[in-house]
């Protein structure tokens, strides 16, 4: 049977929403992410690569310690191990789905000094 979830009942703030793919018997775990100028997670790794899709807003991606753009539309795979970290970069806020291939994340935080 088809299960249906309301993002509310996953929501962990005003920026993300989390579904963990372990709690709902899931293969996959995403956040469903909005965030403002300038609000974004610090760097950080996993094992597994992460697919972002860009839906409204534009986000500064830093992989590797490249600059990348993204916009409305756009889809963003970040290569398993690579360091990377994404700021909201436009007046709007974004409106993303950040996609982990995996039921349990595991991710790595990186000092920012």
């Amino acid at each position: 049977m088809a299960k249906v979830i309301p993002v509310e009942s996953i929501r962990q703030s005003v920026r993300s929403a989390l579904f963990d793919g372990s709690e709902q018997g899931a293969g996959v775990s995403f956040f469903v992410g909005s965030y403002a100028r300038g609000e974004g997670p610090g760097p950080h790794t996993h094992p597994y690569e992460e697919t972002f899709v860009i839906q409204e807003g534009s986000v500064t991606f830093t992989v590797d310690g490249e600059e990348i753009e993204a916009g409305p539309g756009t889809i963003v795979v970040v290569p398993p191990g690579a360091v990377h970290s994404f700021k909201g970069s436009s007046d709007e806020r974004t409106r993303q789905v950040n996609i982990h291939p995996v039921p349990v994340m595991e991710t790595t935080w990186l000092d920012e000094g």
